[in-house]
């Protein structure tokens, strides 16, 4: 890892969404070790770099470079069977923590929908109420125009 992006993680101000808090933020060291892990096993650096690895190992080995694994290249099996073995349940945590990420985003979304929904309810009450009073005020209005139109208009007494 690069000394910028060490810097970049130490300086990170805590998440704001209470998912990403509950995710990220308070996540367990284990959880932390296995999303850094498959994310870095499901990309094209992992993907270039273990290409670059097994490359030279099987050149090295077919010409002799070095001798400790000669074809079939039974220790370069052995090193992909113990990185599927750590791999697999590695992925299967990552994916476990998506799927809960995924619930709790859902969950969240709807609570923050009921709250708006309620804000909403509450808008419209206040918004029959000020268009009641204003009705009233009209109302009002008219017929105080009515009664200074009919003082005009009324012959002196």
């Amino acid at each position: 890892m690069s000394e910028s992006r060490r810097r970049s993680r130490a300086r990170r101000q805590p998440s704001r969404h209470p998912v990403n808090q509950a995710m990220y933020d308070q996540a367990p060291m284990g959880a932390r070790v296995a999303d850094a892990v498959t994310s870095f096993m499901g990309s094209w650096r992992f993907i270039i770099l273990q290409t670059v690895i097994v490359l030279a190992w099987i050149t090295g080995n077919v010409y002799l470079l070095f001798h400790y694994d000669p074809y079939p290249f039974i220790l370069l099996n052995l090193a992909f069977s113990t990185q599927a073995a750590y791999a697999a349940p590695l992925i299967l945590l990552a994916g476990n923590r998506s799927a809960q990420r995924d619930r709790l985003t859902l969950e969240h979304a709807a609570s923050e929908a009921d709250v708006e929904e309620k804000q909403n309810v509450d808008l419209l009450r206040g918004n029959r109420e000020i268009l009641q009073h204003v009705q009233a005020l009209e109302e009002r209005i008219l017929q105080l125009e009515q009664r200074i139109v009919s003082g005009l208009t009324a012959p002196p007494a």
